[in-house]
């Protein structure tokens, strides 16, 4: 077996039963934003296209779906790996691209191409991705291989029952929530990054370790940052402000921490070969160690080489926007958009439970969660406000974009300010625009609700599930001397003496202290 780097989250594999695709992207994604860290238009991707015999796409973010690639490099007739996703758009967004030869992946079963096994592991929560992320497990008898890239999978046992891996592929470096673009002081951001890069690596060695595969292989991220106005987010941040941990700083970690697992960078043009269930050979086909070195070590460097070649891009992706729509019309358009959602959306407009403000262009409006309805601003208190170019809305007015994350909030072209904490219902609602996604959420939320078994966590009795994800919080909880309980899955915290949620608005949980036993006040 081969699998050969082809930037950000995209491998190519090579097997004894055919050869898999998996996301391939070269961008700029997300309103030109984003492009591939490091540069992988040098791939020959006509010879990976021509070669493919099965197309994977693990879920709808523009850095794992790039429909422009695949409809100039993959073949209509090649048979495309779909996940099992509880609403069908991404096979709607394959389909229009004019894919038909699809096979359905139902969740956690195995798939036989001769001796190629394949499995693809759905996850299903509002904050999955786009409502869906997913990993594929390859064996084809000579060596198994795990791609996870940005999925962070519950039930690990179900996952690993495909077998251990001899190969880990896994995203370490996270990109859904941006301190820098909040209002906040500098230090506040530098603070909240260093947490949130924490945090990342944290989660990426908790199923480092549980996966427990010899060779580990970061990738799916960072992305390089082109723009004149976001360029200083690269990386760590000219200031310490950005989240982006690279591939290379991430394995000095990992060696840190579990110097047992081989961390072996994994970059456009890497081709790791493996062979009777061992690591047989890593080589670089595209750069020269020379270059590699330059790219990491001379990193602000390499990036201004970039940012001076490929302008052309992103002045492209911008001439591709819709003209920006006079403020009555944006407002008119919501409303008749959104107000219909927000109707259905009760437990949503609970957890919100406020008014949040958007400043676009030269409308100022109001989305009013409590009572339903979005009108101008008219100077009510709000929990969230939001500055957005009126070209982003409007392009995705004309697109009918319904998941804002998947657009302007990856893209990092806005700003943001907030009173109290982060509302993940909020954010849920703005990637659920769509009548399907609603009543998929809501009947989520409700489900969540039956939280009855308890189980035992340090010296308190706790709802085994997490509220967030249903994690078991007998694997992934660990409780602190002040009485905080941490989920190791997405570093969420409770305060188990009140049970109240310290990472986001909601989401209490059911705790007290175990009982005192005769033998402990002996002991005592």
């Amino acid at each position: 077996m081969r699998i050969t780097g082809l930037g950000h989250a995209g491998m190519f594999i090579e097997t004894t039963g055919g050869n898999i695709i998996c996301d391939p992207v070269l961008g700029p994604s997300f309103f030109g934003s984003w492009f591939p860290f490091p540069d992988n238009r040098g791939l020959d991707w006509e010879k990976i296209g021509r070669e493919a015999d099965f197309l994977y796409i693990s879920h709808r973010h523009r850095d794992h779906f790039d429909p422009k690639l695949l409809q100039r490099y993959i073949r209509k007739d090649i048979e495309v790996l779909l996940p099992e996703y509880p609403i069908d758009d991404l096979e709607q967004d394959i389909r229009a691209l004019g894919y038909e030869n699809i096979t359905y992946a139902p969740a956690g079963q195995v798939i036989e191409r001769g001796e190629l096994k394949i499995m693809i592991t759905p996850l299903r929560a509002p904050s999955d991705g786009p409502i869906g992320d997913s990993s594929l497990s390859v064996d084809d008898g000579t060596a198994s291989v795990l791609n996870q890239n940005d999925s962070h999978p519950l039930d690990l046992e179900k996952l690993m029952s495909f077998g251990k891996p001899d190969a880990y592929f896994t995203q370490v470096s996270g990109a859904i929530w941006w301190p820098m673009v909040y209002d906040l002081p500098v230090d506040a951001k530098q603070n909240f990054a260093k947490l949130k890069r924490e945090a990342q690596n944290k989660r990426a060695m908790y199923y480092i370790e549980k996966v427990d595969a010899p060779h580990v292989f970061p990738m799916a991220g960072p992305p390089m940052f082109l723009r004149d106005d976001l360029f200083d987010f690269n990386g760590f941040g000219r200031n310490g402000e950005s989240i982006f941990t690279d591939q290379k700083q991430f394995i000095a970690h990992m060696k840190e921490l579990a110097p047992q697992y081989d961390g072996q960078l994994f970059v456009p043009g890497t081709v790791v070969t493996l062979d009777n269930r061992e690591l047989v050979s890593i080589e670089q086909t595209l750069y020269t160690q020379a270059e590699i070195d330059h790219i990491f070590d001379e990193k602000w460097d390499y990036l201004e080489e970039q940012r001076a070649s490929r302008q052309e891009e992103i002045r492209a992706e911008e001439a591709e926007r819709a003209e920006a729509l006079p403020a009555d019309q944006i407002l008119a358009e919501i409303k008749a958009w959104w107000e219909p959602l927000l109707k259905k959306s009760r437990t949503i407009r609970l957890g919100v439970g406020g008014c949040v403000r958007f400043r676009i262009g030269d409308l100022d409006m109001v989305v009013d969660f409590p009572r339903a309805k979005v009108r101008e601003y008219a100077g009510e208190e709000c929990i969230y406000w939001y500055t957005i170019p009126a070209d982003l809305v409007s392009t995705n007015i004309r697109d009918r974009e319904i998941d804002w994350s998947n657009s302007i909030f990856l893209s990092m072209q806005f700003s943001v300010g907030r009173s109290g904490k982060f509302n993940e219902f909020l954010t849920t609602f703005l990637k659920c625009l769509s009548v399907d996604r609603i009543e998929y959420v809501e009947n989520w939320y409700s489900e969540q609700t039956d939280q009855t078994e308890d189980a035992e966590v340090g010296d308190w009795i706790v709802q085994r599930r997490c509220p967030h994800l249903r994690a078991d919080l007998t694997k992934t909880g660990k409780v602190d001397e002040e009485g905080v309980l941490t989920c190791s899955m997405h570093d969420w915290k409770w305060d188990l003496k009140t049970g109240k949620c310290l990472t986001t608005t909601g989401h209490e949980i059911r705790a007290q202290r175990c009982p005192v036993t005769e033998d402990a006040l002996r002991l005592g």
